[in-house]
């Protein structure tokens, strides 16, 4: 939970109710959701409880107004952690609630999850030219590690010694902070 929002974790029943789009009989959601990257990462989920059941904490969140309860999005991680204690992580919402500070919340607020749990790091990406998500994971503590042909790469890193905390005596979320934009923006979940 944040000042803002609240992450429910997402039960297999839910998500199959996300990735066909039709809401169940307690869903409160606001319009426009679920959009097409909300019933991906459902699918994904279903998959994954599929495979080896339900991997929460490392699942699907639904991402929830605390004023009213209603469902303006996802995040969650694309499984457990590796062998190296490493996750990623996506995220999205729907357009009438970008621009709002939402998505770099639920983030941070996932971030938070994520080190509680013992994950050494985390990593996402974003489209090249999706300055938007790019900007949520900068303000969420994320920092920028990389590019290839089609994604930028972002890193936040808990472990003792890491790169950034050796190159300033910085952590990665320190450094980050520093570095983000001022206005906090929010795009759909990367892939």
């Amino acid at each position: 939970m944040t000042t803002r929002l609240v992450l429910h974790p997402l039960t297999p029943a839910e998500a199959e109710c996300v990735a066909e789009g039709r809401p169940g009989p307690d869903a409160l959601w606001a319009p426009d959701y679920p959009n097409d990257g909300d019933r991906a990462g459902a699918r994904h989920f279903l998959e994954h409880c599929a495979d080896t059941g339900d991997p929460q904490p490392f699942g699907a969140y639904e991402i929830r107004l605390r004023q009213d309860g209603y469902a303006i999005g996802g995040v969650g991680f694309h499984g457990v952690p590796d062998d190296r204690g490493q996750v990623t992580i996506g995220y999205g919402l729907i357009p009438a609630m970008r621009g709002k500070g939402y998505a770099s919340e639920a983030l941070r607020a996932l971030l938070d999850l994520a080190r509680a749990a013992g994950v050494a790091s985390v990593k996402g990406d974003a489209d090249l030219d999706n300055a938007a998500s790019q900007h949520v994971m900068a303000a969420a503590g994320m920092r920028f590690v990389g590019e290839d042909d089609l994604l930028r790469h972002y890193l936040i890193d808990w472990t003792a010694g890491s790169a950034a905390e050796r190159e300033s005596g910085a952590t990665a979320t320190d450094q980050a902070a520093e570095a983000a934009p001022s206005s906090q923006v929010s795009a759909r979940r990367p892939s």
